[in-house]
């Protein structure tokens, strides 16, 4: 194959040159996504005429992430990781000029149907993570995920800041202001998917495979390699618990983080106060991102998902304990941050223990598993804590974060592979 000819010199551009591109085109996409999501609800409520149907938009989002996740990872497997993203956010776009006329036109539901098309843009653009990892050997792995997640915090930091230049921009435009998010975040997606085409070249897949061919002639085998089922595949021990990290990581994270907001307004807190806390708890998740990757690459991936769970322990026992913003500031950043750990260091386990030629639908799958648990928990927790208050959903988050310790403590014990080799170094 001619990818094979490619000289070490040119591997490491390639390399970087995937990163740049990747960690530029995520910026983009949470930017647009957060600058039209801080209006979501409002407009939901504004074009159905009910309060009770702000959140519909949002759980719609997610199930069309969900149900994209699959079949974007099978494009990628057959077509390229570059085919995969373009076709994601292609479908983001669509998404966002729907929203933005339904909105201009009054119709909740071509709104609706556009966060459908926007959630499978998202399906796309969160297994950049995954595209990024595999083009760098399993030692360095977790560190490149841990920078495109960093990514985001751009876009939490600036998303925000452009709804009011968008609503400026909508008024040249004689439309309504509210489509304004919508109207720039479409063309900051065209910015990305021109970026996603023109330069992540050669394609991350070929990369990839060129990459485990080396390791493979560095380390030969005599076992011939049988091609496995995705049955197969997610029965592996490595995989279950990457995949139990991401999930239940996301779950804690969403049940706690949902509801936080509410619990203040129950007991008085201004919207600055409410503002502060979930700001701190954007810090969290994303603000170490590069630091959690790199230490990842030296403690292992095993303990730092049971450290994130730890760390999850302890945001879900402060949570109830005081109503005061310093307190609740603490649990809601060490809640990103057990995110921010099991999340960076799961996604490392599964890209480990997959072939190139299995990671876009394995990944894929793993994608829409986490879009469920991310739904699961928004729509369960007002019912939990209409039940038992913010001690009863700090109470679930607690029982899945200690069942996520016992886990991976249990298969780490027995499973040595998911350690990386020269780790604990």
């Amino acid at each position: 194959m001619a990818a094979t000819l490619i000289t070490a010199s040119a591997q490491t551009s390639a390399q970087r040159r995937t990163v740049a591109t990747l960690f530029t085109t995520q910026s983009l996409f949470s930017a647009a996504t957060i600058a039209a999501f801080t209006l979501t609800a409002i407009v939901a409520a504004d074009l159905s005429g009910r309060d009770s149907l702000a959140g519909v938009p949002a759980t719609i989002q997610m199930l069309g992430r969900a149900a994209a996740a699959y079949p974007i990872g099978v494009l990628m497997d057959r077509s390229g990781r570059r085919a995969g993203l373009t076709v994601g956010f292609a479908a983001a776009i669509a998404g966002l000029l729907l929203s933005a006329l339904a909105i201009d036109g009054g119709s909740f539901l071509f709104f609706c149907a556009g966060a459908v098309l926007i959630g499978m843009g998202r399906s796309a653009s969160e297994q950049s993570r995954f595209i990024g990892a595999e083009v760098f050997p399993q030692w360095q792995r977790a560190r490149i995920i841990g920078i495109l997640v960093f990514a985001g915090t751009i876009g939490s930091v600036g998303g925000p800041l452009l709804v009011i230049p968008a609503t400026h921009l909508a008024e040249r435009f004689a439309m309504n202001t509210e489509a304004g998010p919508y109207l720039l975040g479409a063309g900051l997606m065209v910015v990305a998917l021109a970026i996603t085409f023109g330069f992540l070249r050669p394609d991350p897949k070929t990369l990839g495979a060129l990459l485990d061919s080396q390791e493979e002639a560095a380390h030969p085998t005599t076992a011939a390699k049988s091609v496995r089922t995705l049955r197969q595949i997610l029965g592996q021990a490595n995989v279950l618990v990457a995949l139990a990290a991401m999930i239940i990581g996301q779950l804690v994270m969403t049940l706690l983080m949902v509801i936080t907001p509410l619990y203040m307004r129950h007991h008085d807190h201004t919207t600055a106060a409410i503002s502060g806390v979930i700001m701190a708890h954007t810090l969290g998740m994303f603000g170490l991102s590069a630091f959690t990757g790199w230490l990842i690459d030296r403690l292992g991936r095993a303990p730092m998902i049971m450290l994130g769970a730890l760390v999850l322990v302890v945001s879900a026992l402060l949570a109830p304990l005081s109503t005061g913003v310093p307190l609740l500031a603490t649990s809601l950043f060490l809640l990103g941050l057990g995110w921010n750990f099991t999340f960076i260091a799961g996604s490392s386990l599964l890209s480990d223990a997959l072939e190139s030629h299995e990671r876009g639908r394995v990944q894929g799958v793993s994608e829409a598993l986490v879009a469920l648990a991310s739904g699961a928990g928004s729509l369960g927790t007002g019912g939990v804590f209409a039940a038992g208050g913010m001690g009863a959903v700090a109470a679930v988050g607690l029982a899945f974060s200690l069942a996520l310790i016992a886990w991976a403590f249990w298969i780490g014990r027995r499973q040595s592979a998911l350690v990386v080799p020269g780790s604990l170094n």
